[in-house]
C-alpha cells in the first residue's frame, strides 16, 4: 500500500461519491458486463474513488485496477518530462539532438522540445516511417527509425497550427529522456515520477509479465481461449458502432448535462441557420423554442466536429503502414513500450498525478515540478485547428484542454471559469485523466468499454457532472 492510498479515503465526500457512483453505473448503458473507474482529487485528498462492472471475467472493477488508457498515458510521459526540465536535465528550447545527437539527422537538428510537445514540430505521420505492427513493438529498432525519420507537413498545411503526434511523439519524448537519464524509460518513470507519488505498483508503459493477467480486458474477449484469440482479434480491431437504445436515450436525458448540451446543439443550430447551413444532424422537426433528442453522435459532435477530419492525416498519425493492425490488449503489445500509446494504469494512479499537477506540482510537501516549469507546461502554445484531431485542442505541453461546455457557459457562476485553466489528455478508447489548478482538482476515468472517443460519451458526461457538483462541496 502506498503512502497515498493509506489516507486516502478520509478525505471521501459521501454525498459526492454516491452520486458519481450511481452516474459511473448509470454510465454501462448496454455495455455491461464491462465497466471502470473514476477517480477525484481536491487538494491532494482523494474525494469520490467509484468503480461498477467487470475488468475480467474473475475480476470487478475497484479504482486501483490496471487497464490501458492509450493516449491518456500521453500525459504521464509529458509529466515525467516535465519533472526532468525542474531537475534542469532538459530545456524546453533547446534542440533535441542537443542532448540525442542521432535525432538531428534528416532535417531534425533545430527541432526542440517545446515543438514536439504542442505538436507544432510536423513528426505526425508514422507512415514516414518503414514500419509494420511488429516492428513497433521493438523500443530500440523504434528508436533507430526515429531518429532517421523525416519532416513531414500535414495534407492542407496552411489550414491548421499543429499536428497531433498520435504515436511518433513518445518515442520521441521517449529517446529523449533515455539519453538524459542514462536509464531505460521505465527506470526513469518509476525514479523520476512514479516511486515519488507511491503508484510505481500501479502505472506502466511495458506491463511487468506478473501484472499482465491483472490489466482489465475487453468483455468481447472474455470468453476468448489461447488458441482462438489471435485468429479472433485479427478479424475485429474497430469497436463495432451500436444504435442507442431507448433506455440509452433515457439515460442521456437524465444525466446533469442534459441540458447544457441541448443548449449547445441549439445555439450551434442557431448560428447556422444565421449561415443558411442548417446542420444535417437536426431533424427538420427541430425549432429554436424545441428542446433536441439527443444521441450519443449529437453529444459526441458538441465535442468533436467530426466534418473537420481531415482522414489522410487521422490516418497517417494513427496508423502504421503494416498489413495488420496492432492488438493493444494482447500480452506483447502490454509488455512492449509504446510511449504515446500503451500506458497502463489505475484511475487512482492517473488522478494522483494530475493531483500533483493540480497542486501546481507539489505532492505531500515535495516539490517535483517547480513554479517557473509548471507555469510554462500549463501556457497554451496553439490556439487554431488541429490537422488530426477534429477539436479545438489548444495544446499546452504535452496536454490539451479540459473539454467542458460546462465550464464555457455564459449562465454558469464565473467560479467556473476556473475551470478553463483546466488541462489533461485523453485517449483513443476515450478514457481521460485532467486536472484544474484553480480548484487544485483531478480527475481520471479508465474503463474496459469497445468505444473509441469519437464515438462515445462517458468521459464527457463524467467530466461535466464532477465540474458542477464540486462546486457543492468547496
Amino acid at each position: 500500500m502506498d503512502h497515498n492510498t493509506e489516507n486516502s479515503n478520509t478525505s471521501i465526500n459521501a454525498e459526492f461519491q454516491k452520486k458519481l457512483q450511481q452516474l459511473l453505473t448509470d454510465l454501462q448503458l448496454d455495455d455491461v458486463p464491462a465497466g471502470g473507474a473514476v477517480a477525484v482529487y481536491q487538494a491532494g485528498h482523494c474525494i469520490a474513488q467509484v468503480s461498477t462492472g467487470m475488468a475480467r471475467p474473475d475480476m470487478p472493477w475497484q479504482p486501483d485496477t490496471l487497464a490501458i488508457n492509450f493516449s491518456t498515458g500521453k500525459g504521464v510521459l509529458a509529466t515525467l518530462v516535465h519533472v526532468l526540465v525542474s531537475q534542469q536535465l532538459l530545456e524546453y528550447d533547446k534542440p533535441i539532438a542537443h542532448y540525442w545527437p542521432e535525432f538531428a539527422s534528416d532535417g531534425k537538428d533545430q527541432i526542440t522540445l517545446r515543438q514536439v510537445m504542442s505538436h507544432q514540430a510536423d513528426l505526425f505521420s508514422i507512415q514516414s516511417i518503414d514500419v509494420d505492427s511488429e516492428t513497433v513493438l521493438d523500443w530500440d529498432m523504434m528508436l533507430r527509425h526515429i531518429a532517421a525519420m523525416p519532416i513531414t507537413s500535414p495534407e492542407d498545411a496552411t489550414k491548421y497550427d499543429s499536428a497531433y503526434s498520435a504515436l511518433v511523439y513518445g518515442w520521441v519524448l521517449g529517446g529523449v529522456v533515455e539519453a538524459v537519464t542514462n536509464l531505460s524509460f521505465a527506470e526513469a518513470l518509476r525514479q523520476y515520477l512514479t516511486e515519488p507519488l507511491g503508484i510505481a505498483d500501479s502505472c506502466y508503459f511495458g506491463v511487468p509479465d506478473s501484472k499482465v493477467d491483472q490489466v482489465a480486458k475487453l468483455a468481447k474477449d472474455f470468453e476468448e481461449t489461447e488458441d482462438t484469440s489471435s485468429q479472433l482479434k485479427s478479424r475485429r480491431q474497430k469497436p463495432t458502432l451500436k444504435v442507442d437504445s431507448q433506455e440509452t436515450l433515457r439515460t442521456y436525458a437524465s444525466l446533469p448535462s442534459y441540458h447544457y448540451w441541448q443548449q449547445k446543439m441549439l445555439n450551434d443550430k442557431r448560428a447556422a441557420e444565421t449561415q443558411s447551413s442548417l446542420d444535417d444532424s437536426l431533424d427538420s422537426s427541430d425549432i429554436d423554442n424545441v428542446q433536441p433528442v439527443l444521441n450519443t453522435a449529437r453529444i459526441n459532435s458538441l465535442y468533436f466536429n467530426t466534418t473537420q477530419l481531415n482522414l489522410k492525416n487521422y490516418k497517417a498519425a494513427l496508423i502504421p503502414a503494416g498489413k495488420h493492425a496492432l492488438d493493444y490488449h494482447n500480452r506483447q503489445t502490454l509488455q512492449a513500450v509504446i510511449p504515446a500509446a500503451n500506458g497502463v494504469a489505475s484511475a487512482k494512479a492517473l488522478a494522483t498525478i494530475y493531483a500533483m499537477l493540480a497542486n501546481g506540482g507539489i505532492w505531500q510537501g515535495k516539490t517535483l515540478i517547480d513554479s517557473a516549469t509548471f507555469e510554462q507546461l500549463s501556457t497554451p502554445q496553439v490556439e487554431g485547428l488541429d490537422a488530426v484531431m477534429p477539436a479545438a485542442m489548444k495544446w499546452r505541453l504535452g496536454y490539451h484542454r479540459l473539454f467542458s461546455l460546462y465550464a464555457n457557459n455564459d449562465d454558469t457562476d464565473k467560479r467556473m471559469s476556473s475551470a478553463l485553466s483546466g488541462f489533461g489528455h485523453m485517449g483513443y478508447n476515450g478514457s481521460v485523466a485532467w486536472c484544474d489548478p484553480e480548484r487544485q482538482l483531478s480527475f481520471a476515468f479508465i474503463h474496459n468499454f469497445d468505444t473509441t472517443m469519437l464515438n462515445d460519451v462517458r468521459q464527457f458526461a463524467l467530466t461535466e457532472a464532477v465540474l458542477s457538483w464540486v462546486e457543492e462541496i468547496l
